[in-house]
């Protein structure tokens, strides 16, 4: 095969061109300019023979044609990835880029200050890490590693689950706004007070309850279920988290643990029914890294599971 006349820089610049949507971006990415980048896309385009991509002014979208060429342009770099962490592995030290996306939150708390001492620890490694709360397409878009929060029925069996640390909704509100309200000693007194949930899908404001201790017992009781006031919903966690702060007024919000419990220890918030365990809807999940399979985790990405892992493990609970 005369791998000369073979248009693989153009092939790689169209699946840049593709995950980041955009000229101009993958321009950025790949150092070059962006009429650089169109000119290639173009040149392949007229190799081909085919139209690979709708351009407007506005937005760029992929072609029936175009979106198949796309996914044998990730497969095609994928083996040139795996065939570079080949060569890698006989150094023993990980290195090249490594993509990374994680729920935002999660991302922004809990991922992104992890990750300056790991590119301290591994220098030759690059991360790049994308926040999303969609569930990405790990093949489609070239990342090597994701964190899904879920349950473990709910993984897909088609990729590798690593788990890292249990996540848990707790009750929690200002401390001062028990100053002028009765803190509540079961599940059924939050009917007098304001809540705050997240509102968004299964987080609504119909939540139930087991008692923390259940889990020892023989036989587990039946969930108390209540539906609370809800006058105000914020599809964030970190968004509950600064309304409960700015006003002590503002009730009982329902947040997620790694976002409430710096919170609590800093004496900014205090948590409400901790003798009760939310289930249902809000029945406790776990932070996963999941990747693609493949005949051996290449030495970049195994630096990243190691580190992740041994961080959970020490982390106080």
């Amino acid at each position: 095969m005369n791998y000369d006349a073979l248009p693989l820089a153009d092939l790689e610049v169209f699946a840049h061109v593709v995950e980041r949507s955009g000229f101009a971006a993958a321009a950025r990415e790949l150092g070059l300019t962006t009429s650089a980048v169109s000119r290639s896309v173009g040149r392949l385009e007229l190799r081909l023979g085919v139209k690979l991509l709708h351009r407007t002014t506005r937005a760029l979208s992929l072609t029936e044609v175009g979106a198949e060429v796309h996914a044998a342009c990730r497969h095609m770099l994928q083996n040139a990835e795996e065939a570079v962490s080949l060569a890698a592995a006989h150094r023993q030290q990980p290195q090249g880029v490594l993509r990374i996306s994680a729920p935002v939150v999660f991302g922004d708390l809990w991922l992104a200050p992890l990750l300056p001492q790991f590119c301290s620890q591994w220098p030759e490694v690059h991360v790049q890490l994308g926040m999303s709360d969609a569930m990405v397409d790990l093949q489609a878009q070239g990342i090597d590693l994701a964190i899904r929060i879920t349950t473990h029925e709910a993984l897909p069996q088609s990729l590798v689950a690593h788990p890292l640390r249990e996540v848990r909704y707790l009750l929690v509100a200002h401390p001062d706004y028990f100053k002028t309200h009765t803190v509540p000693k079961s599940p059924a007194d939050l009917a007098a007070h304001r809540c705050m949930t997240l509102g968004y899908g299964a987080f609504q404001n119909l939540v139930e309850f087991t008692p923390a201790d259940a889990a020892d017992a023989s036989v587990a009781p039946p969930p108390v279920k209540v539906r609370l006031n809800t006058p105000l919903t914020i599809a964030s966690s970190l968004g509950l988290l600064q309304a409960l702060r700015a006003d002590a007024q503002t009730g009982v919000g329902l947040v997620v643990d790694f976002v409430a419990e710096p919170a609590i220890a800093a004496g900014q918030l205090v948590q409400v029914l901790p003798h009760w365990q939310l289930t249902g809807s809000y029945a406790p999940r776990m932070a996963y890294a999941v990747h693609a399979p493949g005949p051996r985790i290449p030495p970049k990405l195994r630096a990243m599971l190691d580190f992740l892992l041994q961080h959970a493990k020490a982390a106080p609970r």
